[in-house]
């Protein structure tokens, strides 16, 4: 980055910076306006849903030529509703990664035009920040504080030991959370993406199929959901081997509570070893209705503050990413405009002690 966008950039109070983000790392096409890393001027989201759901998932050459479609529409959208105008802004934050490289490539790309074009930084910002920071645009964060992200490709537990600072304490050894969702739900006949109405069938039911649950080793922190997801499908054809009509709906809930519970333990148990003052809920299942209520009622039980995003903020959307690149801009922690996609871009890597 030139010596005068860095100049032009300190030049601003971190208070009023105003941060254009754009997020295009899957399949919603999304970029916000957000003053101060807190304050959302505007976040405009496009999502592909409508164009996926033929396919019963996310076909990653469709969604990056429909990011191409879009994006310049929706940066423009963006800063209209803000009420700015481009010359107001302070940098421009895009997703880096991790994600789909040609659905990531598109948003650099126009990232780094404008960036150009104006004279202002650019910075390179990891999606899964982008989730945990959500939390930051609605709360106060407190750290010591622990992350747990859900989501359609990352299950994780994260421990923030100051602002900024990422350990990935658990991850998933298989299928993320929201993979296992969707699978489950193809098995079921269910439309894509499988979570809501998994979500939904599972509040429905009156009874409940018994699963088993993946707790791994007793010190483990990572996860596990390959062997629920068999254990689904074993039902499944068990039941139509047996000519029995399946109770979907009770093997909804049982497959919903065996993920739940598994996860509300660890993440639990993580926050008692730790020592973390919050636990945060971040990322799209973060909208799943039985993982907020489980969660919510176990932390009230043993008096641990949950901070959950609206759900506007939990599935991919631009303004987690201006709150998270926002970290960067207070300490001069800018991209060269030379910088590459990177699809399994490490958490750990981009905490701010890594950069300076």
């Amino acid at each position: 980055m030139k010596l005068e966008n860095v100049q032009s950039a300190s030049s601003v109070t971190h208070e009023d910076a105003l941060i254009l983000a754009i997020e295009t790392s899957c399949d919603e096409t999304s970029a916000a306006v957000i003053r101060g890393g807190k304050e959302i001027l505007s976040n405009v989201v496009s999502s592909q849903i409508d164009v996926h759901v033929r396919f019963g998932g996310v076909v990653p050459e469709i969604a990056s030529r429909k990011h191409v479609e879009t994006i310049t529409l929706i940066m423009e959208q963006a800063v209209k509703e803000s009420g700015c105008a481009l010359k107001d802004l302070t940098a421009i934050a895009v997703t880096q990664g991790p994600g789909l490289v040609g659905a990531l490539l598109v948003g650099i790309v126009a990232a780094k035009s404008l960036s150009l074009a104006l004279d202002i930084p650019l910075i390179g910002t990891h999606h899964i920040a982008g989730h945990i920071y959500a939390n930051e645009l609605v709360h106060q964060l407190e750290y010591p504080c622990m992350a747990l992200v859900v989501s359609g490709g990352h299950t994780e537990l994260v421990l923030l030991e100051s602002e900024g600072e990422f350990r990935v304490v658990g991850r998933t050894r298989d299928d993320a959370v929201g993979e296992a969702y969707d699978k489950v739900a193809r098995a079921l006949q269910l439309p894509y993406p499988g979570g809501p109405h998994i979500d939904r069938l599972a509040a429905e039911a009156q009874n409940v199929i018994e699963l088993p649950r993946a707790w791994l080793e007793a010190d483990s922190y990572d996860f596990s959901f390959s062997g629920l997801k068999s254990a689904v499908l074993a039902v499944i054809n068990q039941t139509r081997m047996k000519g029995l009509e399946l109770d979907e709906a009770a093997l909804a809930r049982g497959f919903q509570e065996s993920v739940i519970d598994v996860l509300v333990a660890k993440a639990l148990r993580a926050v008692k070893q730790f020592g973390a003052k919050q636990l945060l809920l971040c990322g799209g299942v973060a909208a799943n209705r039985g993982l907020r209520a489980a969660l919510t009622s176990r932390c009230g039980e043993e008096g641990v503050k949950l901070l959950i995003p609206p759900g506007s903020l939990c599935t991919d959307n631009a303004a987690m990413i201006g709150a998270a690149a926002h970290l960067k801009l207070k300490r001069g922690q800018f991209t060269e405009l030379d910088m590459k996609a990177d699809p399994a871009l490490p958490l750990e890597q981009w905490s701010l002690s890594k950069n300076e």
